[in-house]
């Protein structure tokens, strides 16, 4: 009843179900991963391309408009919008201050 092979073969097929089981589980993980990869990807390609002018605003509702930007400038505010050419030009003509960086009255043509 005590025969060591046995013993050891049962310990082997122990550690194959040990095994396994952690092989389905990082199985589980990669599938899980290749999902968000993919959901990411998705999210990335549907994205509406980025306005390509924007209006600053003051830190709050009521504050008048800080600056107008080029749509890409690395230096707008967090509370930027998108707008259209022609309300740039508005805006601008209006006497809000170009980006100093971006320089949306060079790109416009509205130079002084």
């Amino acid at each position: 009843m005590n025969d060591p092979g046995s013993t050891r073969l049962t310990l082997l097929r122990f550690l194959e179900r040990v095994q396994l089981r952690d092989l389905d589980r990082t199985r589980q993980w990669v599938a899980e991963e290749e999902r968000r990869d993919a959901e990411r990807r998705r999210g990335t390609e549907q994205k509406p391309p980025p306005p390509d002018w924007l209006l600053e605003q003051g830190l709050n509702g009521h504050s008048p408009p800080v600056y107008v930007h080029v749509g890409g400038c690395s230096n707008r505010g967090k509370h930027s919008k998108g707008i259209e050419r022609e309300q740039a030009r508005r805006t601008l003509a209006e006497g809000v201050t170009a980006c100093p960086d971006c320089r949306p009255d060079s790109v416009l043509r509205m130079l002084d």
